[in-house]
């Protein structure tokens, strides 16, 4: 599994306050990230020259056929780092990949294809302040952040190989 970390401090414990949110915060966090600044930051990975979309794409597409119960524990396994087939082929995923990928959830769950976020969820307060941080970073630290967070999500893949 490749990862590379943001050396800012800033950015660091940034991520760090993200993953000690519990998982189902998390989720809802990153939906939020992407309802509230989705057409400033979201661009970034589908144009990326480092982005594999048909990989982002094949994984997206077996994930969107589960039930919506299954989709959302697949997103939980990879904040979990469960050792399964699909967070396998996640682990598999570049960094800018796996950006995409998370992207392409939160677009499906827009269409209701991905296991929507119940109507009228409230963000919790931790999350709501690490929201407004967020919205304080200049776009490019906003992009490694979101890939220093979504990188290390996963499993590491069986055969070793990056995608």
């Amino acid at each position: 599994m490749t990862f590379t970390q943001s050396n800012d401090q800033n950015l660091s414990q940034l991520v760090a306050s993200i993953q000690k949110l519990n998982v189902d915060d998390q989720l809802a966090l990153f939906y939020f990230i992407y309802k509230k600044m989705g057409d400033s930051i979201t661009p970034a990975a589908p144009g990326a020259s480092t982005a594999s979309a048909d990989v982002a794409e094949g994984l997206f597409n077996q994930i969107k056929e589960k039930s919506h119960e299954e989709q959302l524990q697949f997103q939980r396994d990879l904040i979990n780092k469960a050792d399964n087939e699909y967070t396998r082929m996640y682990g598999s995923m570049s960094d800018t990949t796996k950006l995409l990928f998370w992207y392409r959830l939160a677009q499906g769950m827009d269409s209701n294809v991905i296991s929507p976020m119940p109507p009228n969820y409230e963000l919790s307060s931790e999350s709501k302040e690490i929201l407004n941080q967020l919205e304080g970073i200049d776009f490019e630290q906003q992009i490694t952040l979101f890939r220093d967070y979504v990188s290390p999500m996963g499993a590491e893949p069986k055969q070793g190989a990056e995608v």
